[in-house]
């Protein structure tokens, strides 16, 4: 006891003399290290997909093909007040880049699954227009979101296999067992978390339009066998959907003998979906500005993107040739043309 009563005295007497140092310490580390609940976003750059784009006998282009990307900081306290007085540095809420009922951390989970989506998207709608080979080979439907009205075990990223003993190939085989169950029925689930198959379970519970729900969101993406052979490279930390407009460009550029770039440097962005449509994206600022910084030629976007790409233009006054399409075809048309 007498020892206990020695350390005490010991660990009390640092404190006092020392307490505006402690303080400090504590200070320093809630200023530098604690994230309040904003980020901020500020020009990107580029990724150069021509060169991370590999198909088999494939071939070489004399340009680049680009996607722009918008850089995203964790909310600390510095950089929220530099945030203040730089120029092109947006604070946002996280709330605004979330789902309900989701942190950060899922919201960056989901965007994996989207970049997944989006290079599926691109592969198909790439190897469609130039006539090769392509077959889908399996269904992967993974878990994005979870509400707060879902009762179950599953986590953000699961892969769903099963339901109630029966193969799930796609959603609305999904959504069939859904309205066979009653209110409060628990449907037994089969998944795939981390590449361990595993038991899992949802209940069924009832909207307020009378609709049979179980609170989750899913998305499917595909096993895909290219003929030629196809390979993408991307890192860990990218994520998104943006890119799949330029990813599906550059692995048809890469896939026919005709230079789409014509030597040029092109930077773009926007979503693709498996028919080759063109889909509107955030951050169309940001992006402009860090393709001009980037040497681009050309900036392509969406069309629901264009009339903003043009404002940005006009008030910088780029020297850069803007490009609103709404289709993976109208881009190649446009391409041609420009």
């Amino acid at each position: 006891m007498n020892l206990l009563n020695k350390i005490y005295a010991k660990i009390k007497n640092f404190i006092v003399f020392n307490y505006k140092f402690l303080l400090l310490i504590i200070g320093l580390n809630l200023l530098f290290f604690v994230e309040l609940p904003y980020v901020i976003y500020r020009p990107g750059g580029t990724v150069n997909l021509s060169a991370r784009i590999s198909v088999e006998d494939g071939f070489d282009s004399k340009g680049k093909i680009q996607m722009a990307y918008v850089s995203m900081m964790k909310g600390r306290l510095p950089l929220i007040l530099v945030s203040k007085v730089m120029p092109n540095w947006e604070l946002a809420a996280k709330s605004k880049i979330t789902l309900e009922d989701e942190t950060v951390q899922d919201m960056m989970e989901r965007n994996r699954v989207f970049l997944d989506q989006s290079i599926n998207n691109a592969t198909i709608t790439a190897y469609k227009a130039a006539g090769k080979g392509l077959e889908i080979k399996s269904r992967i439907n993974t878990i994005i979101h979870i509400s707060g009205e879902a009762e179950t075990n599953l986590r953000i990223g699961d892969q769903l296999t099963h339901a109630n003993g029966k193969k799930i190939a796609s959603l609305d085989e999904y959504r069939d067992i859904i309205d066979e169950q009653e209110v409060g029925a628990t449907i037994e689930l089969t998944i795939s978390r981390n590449g361990r198959k595993r038991d899992a379970w949802i209940k069924v519970f009832e909207t307020e339009d009378d609709n049979l729900m179980t609170g989750i969101m899913v998305i499917t993406t595909y096993e895909l066998k290219t003929i030629p052979p196809l390979t993408i490279k991307s890192r860990n930390s990218e994520s998104g959907p943006s890119g799949g407009l330029m990813l599906s460009l550059g692995i048809y550029d890469a896939l026919v003998k005709e230079d789409i770039t014509k030597g040029r440097n092109i930077v773009g962005t926007g979503t693709i979906d498996i028919d080759g449509k063109v889909g509107e994206v955030g951050g169309i600022r940001y992006k402009l500005i860090g393709a001009v910084r980037n040497r681009a030629d050309i900036f392509m976007c969406s069309q629901e993107n264009y009339a903003e790409a043009l404002r940005v233009k006009k008030e910088k006054n780029y020297n850069i040739i803007i490009i609103g399409v709404s289709t993976f075809e109208e881009a190649l048309k446009k391409l041609r043309e420009a």
